[in-house]
């Protein structure tokens, strides 16, 4: 039997985690750069606070209805993910858990009866809460795909179910497919079902189960298709799947909190940016052979109702003489790259960069053209590393990135890390 543990509104709970008096209120947590609304508790739901909707056009609404506003804060965010995954581990061993996302992990359990498998589904939907203060909810199911379907209805009927549901009959497996829009299976989303519902009339998970698997194959695409309707027929159809350690490719982009104009802006992002990458690269020891980056430019005004548009983008990217992970190699490039595609007179939003062509950073090819890095390069870097993980917020930081950097994100409504800043430990009184 596969299980699947999902906290409930996960970033506002952490938020309430340290504000009691939230509890039963309605919060909303924001995006990146305080643009959208990316979670909300059921009582926003209810008030009718839309999911992914601009935070500005949201704004008068949710201040007339005192809703909790908080920009994200992700430091306390993944450092709460680790304690509720470190705590199923604990409880049922690693290898019998799969970290699917931050808020999100498949459970391997035990075959037994419907009752056995609700209690032991309970214990462990109580040992978290009691453990960790986040409250979640748990899906029982023979497959992956039917427990994120228990899931789904463990979520909507909290109060009925405990937070917990379990498929295992037959019966109750039809019930429950019958009952779950197709747009709602795991693997489907909004523009495959408007496609199916045009093309066949699968309108819920029941519909689609009943459909073949070389339909599925040409129809919802290939092997992915076969694979979820064996699942929604109670066969298994996916194998565990470890987390992935080492990238192929490493991204960092942000947009601006405040418009950049300027060259010397641009430089100083992408130096920020890089940096970053280059952080992340060295966590996995590897080297990348290739860099790139971009900005986006402001796009046009919308209209009310509209939906928000960037401008263009505009990219460049270099192959470097030899694979690195030094910062400031990889910076000297990126410097050359956005003096490439900066315009002078256009207003920009955001920015990014991109390592690609990543290689162990053992087996680095030389060149004969190119001085090969000196050892205590890499040890510079590791002790860099190791001052900014330990003292946070860059502490030692290239110059290039700049010192004041206005074009920041914006996160004017973050709460404290409390669990990851000793200055901002939460105090009892």
């Amino acid at each position: 039997m596969k299980a699947i543990i999902d906290c409930n509104s996960f970033y506002c709970s952490c938020e309430r985690l340290f504000k009691p008096h939230l509890d039963d209120k309605p919060v909303v947590v924001l995006s990146n750069n305080d643009g959208c609304i990316v979670s909300r508790t059921d009582e926003a739901k209810k008030l009718g606070v839309k999911m992914a909707g601009p935070y500005f056009q949201a704004k008068p609404f949710i201040e007339q209805y005192n809703v909790a506003t908080f920009s994200s804060n992700y430091h306390l965010y993944g450092d709460m993910s680790w304690r509720v995954m470190e705590t199923l581990r604990m409880m049922l061993g690693a290898e019998r858990v799969e970290v699917y996302s931050v808020d999100e992990a498949f459970l391997d359990m035990d075959d037994g009866s419907d009752e056995e498998l609700y209690a032991a589904a309970l214990h462990i939907r109580t040992t978290v809460e009691q453990w960790t203060g986040i409250k979640v909810s748990v899906g029982v199911a023979p497959t992956k795909v039917l427990s994120k379907i228990a899931n789904h209805l463990a979520k909507k009927n909290k109060i009925e179910t405990a937070c917990v549901v379990v498929l295992q009959q037959k019966d109750s497996i039809q019930k429950a497919l019958a009952d779950t829009p197709v747009g709602e299976v795991w693997g489907v989303g909004r523009k495959y079902a408007e496609k199916l519902q045009e093309m066949n009339a699968v309108f819920t998970a029941l519909d689609l189960s009943f459909m073949s698997e070389a339909w599925a194959s040409k129809n919802l695409g290939g092997v992915v298709g076969v694979r979820l309707i064996k699942e929604l027929n109670g066969k298994q159809g996916t194998v565990y799947e470890e987390a992935l350690t080492t990238k192929k490719m490493i991204a960092t982009t942000r947009m601006f909190g405040k418009a950049a104009t300027t060259l010397t802006e641009i430089r100083e992002a992408i130096a920020t940016y890089t940096c970053r990458a280059a952080e992340k690269l060295r966590r996995q020891h590897g080297a990348a052979g290739r860099i790139s980056i971009f900005v986006v430019t402001k796009g046009e005004d919308t209209r009310p109702g509209e939906r928000f548009r960037h401008g263009p983008s505009y990219g460049a990217s270099a192959t470097l003489p030899l694979a690195t992970s030094t910062t400031q190699d990889l910076i000297k490039a990126a410097m050359k790259l956005a003096e490439e595609i900066f315009c002078q007179g256009k207003i920009y939003k955001k920015a990014g960069v991109m390592l690609s062509e990543i290689v162990s950073d053992e087996n680095i090819q030389g060149n004969l053209f190119s001085i090969e890095e000196k050892p205590n390069q890499r040890l510079l870097m590791n002790t860099i590393d190791n001052v900014n993980f330990a003292m946070r917020d860059d502490m030692l930081k290239f110059a290039s990135s700049g010192t004041k950097r206005n074009w920041k994100m914006r996160a004017e409504l973050r709460s404290q890390r409390h669990t990851t800043r000793w200055e901002e430990l939460f105090e009892v009184r």
